[in-house]
């Protein structure tokens, strides 16, 4: 079985392998964990702890992690793998090259190590989105140059919602100031993110205090079905109010 472990600092989040895993532990432990996350907006600092109860997984547990695992990384700021298990040890150390966060293995006794490791993670701080589930509105709050891990964070929550309802009614985007992108790669994770969204948001709300103007045609023109329309920065409830109303029709 998988456990939650409830003695780490705020900000890590842990699971414990406890004899036997089951595919059925997958599904209801560490899909239920990622599910709230996303919901939540936020990313994950991961412990993994495989210690002395941990006694193998079944055949349908070791698909289920790989599976799991490889999705769910993306919302990972990094992933800590305590054991003394060798073939987890050196499987993960392969595996780490090829995953898009931070990957370390630690020994039983090196758990405190691999908590503080985690806790020393640059974190995401000046950018987060909310998923307004009844209104059917994604509320994106920016106060930083924009980063390439935030438009995959927003396109994990997007397409979630999407899979399940076709499309997305509003857009908020909550920020005092149009802050620009970190680098080039910023840039390019938004253009990806309109590229592939353009026709499934239905409204966008601008809530700020910037000089929108120039932007508004920006986005009218690569939301192809979108509104857009403009607010203050501390108008963002109207603008989300207005989000979540049906699309005039055209």
């Amino acid at each position: 079985m998988l456990e939650r472990i409830n003695d780490l600092p705020h900000g890590v989040t842990g699971l414990k392998a406890v004899g036997q895993v089951s595919k059925a532990d997958y599904e209801q432990v560490f899909e239920t964990l990622i599910d709230v996350a996303r919901r939540e907006g936020r990313r994950i600092r991961f412990l993994y702890e495989l210690g002395p109860e941990f006694q193998g997984f079944t055949a349908g547990a070791a698909w289920e992690d790989a599976r799991l695992g490889l999705s769910a990384m993306r919302r990972f700021d990094g992933c800590a793998i305590v054991t003394d298990i060798e073939w987890i040890r050196g499987s993960t150390h392969l595996a780490s090259f090829l995953l898009p966060c931070p990957v370390r293995v630690f020994g039983n006794q090196e758990r405190q190590a691999a908590v503080e490791w985690l806790g020393s993670l640059s974190g995401n701080e000046g950018f987060s989105h909310r998923l307004l589930s009844d209104a059917g509105v994604i509320v994106v709050e920016v106060e930083r140059a924009l980063r390439a891990r935030d438009f995959d964070d927003l396109a994990l929550t997007a397409d979630s919602w999407i899979e399940a309802h076709s499309d997305l009614r509003g857009l908020v985007v909550h920020s005092r100031d149009f802050p620009g992108w970190e680098n080039f790669g910023g840039f390019v994770q938004h253009f990806r993110f309109v590229r592939d969204h353009q026709r499934k948001i239905g409204r966008i709300a601008l809530a700020t205090n910037a000089k929108v103007a120039s932007l508004a045609p920006f986005f009218a023109e690569h939301f192809a079905k979108a509104e857009v329309k403009t607010f203050t920065y501390d108008e963002v409830d109207s603008a989300i109010a207005w989000a979540a109303a049906p699309a005039s029709a055209p």
